[in-house]
């Protein structure tokens, strides 16, 4: 694995705090600055809970190809560190309305948030993110980060190396225009290749298609997410849907404040590296609580 930038370790500002029987353990005969000493444990106790109250909501966005549970490994994570997650089903129709479900889902949770977002689910938080205070950062999981107007189509195409035009499938739908899924027998190698076979087929069976309205909708906000936001970027050296080239573009270009860039890694980096994915969203977390 190589970096650009620092980062990783415990989450700064999340404290081990005690328990009531902890404080209990205290003698009740020593001296009345002892007493005081008490009062004073439990009071910082409540500022403590107090602030894990606050403490962001980690919000994942799914990509095209791929469905919620594409992110258990990255929540198994998470969890472990005692982080609220959802991982929001990506509705995959279009930019601006998929970023409106996602806009509906933070504004449900009613806390602050991280938006982790894959592959085209870039796209989505960008656009949800755009003047939306509720979002305090923004970590990109071999995702797009577009400027106003770009679409996901144009930036695959922007830098040469994406071969996921030839691996897909397309049909009409009855809203209108097409529909794109991944082959089946091709699923494994463009998509996870850094997973095993049986793990890819299951992938391959549950994938979630994209319209092609939504890869060809251009950013509509005037200002992404990434420009006032912190970001933080995420993706493997071994991507066949969006060069790593463009990856390292966008991450450069967003201003990102630590690129992990794992070698050998697949373009389903969530699920195939989760404790690299996990430790960029404990970065931008350490990062909100100072």
């Amino acid at each position: 694995m190589t970096w650009a930038d620092g980062g990783g370790g415990p989450i700064a500002g999340v404290r081990h705090t005690r328990t009531p029987h902890d404080f209990m353990m205290l003698d009740p005969a020593r001296s009345t600055a002892a007493g005081a000493a008490v009062t004073q444990a439990i009071e910082v106790r409540k500022g403590e809970l107090m602030t894990t109250a606050e403490q962001p909501v980690v919000v994942l966005v799914h990509g095209a190809f791929a469905e919620s549970a594409s992110w258990n490994r990255v929540i198994q994570r998470l969890h472990d560190r005692g982080l609220t997650a959802v991982a929001a089903a990506n509705p995959l129709r279009s930019v601006e309305g998929d970023a409106a479900y996602v806009r509906d889902v933070i504004a449900g949770i009613g806390r602050p948030v991280v938006l982790v977002g894959h592959s085209y689910g870039g796209m989505v938080i960008t656009q949800a993110a755009a003047g939306n205070d509720a979002v305090q950062a923004l970590v990109y999981v071999a995702a797009f980060a577009p400027e106003p107007g770009e679409s996901a189509l144009a930036l695959s195409g922007k830098f040469e190396g994406s071969s996921l035009g030839g691996a897909l499938v397309a049909y009409p739908v009855s809203s209108g225009g097409n529909e794109f899924r991944i082959a089946e027998d091709t699923f494994h190698h463009q998509f996870c290749a850094d997973l095993d076979a049986g793990e890819a087929a299951l992938m391959a069976a549950t994938q979630r298609p994209v319209t092609e309205q939504a890869l060809t909708d251009g950013l509509t906000v005037s200002e992404p997410g990434w420009r006032t936001k912190p970001s933080w970027f995420v993706h493997g050296d071994r991507d066949l849907s969006i060069p790593a080239t463009a990856l390292r573009f966008m991450a450069e270009r967003a201003g990102s404040r630590g690129t992990r860039e794992i070698a050998g890694a697949s373009h389903a980096v969530g699920a195939s590296q989760p404790d690299a994915v996990a430790a960029a969203v404990f970065d931008a977390v350490g990062h909100i609580q100072g």
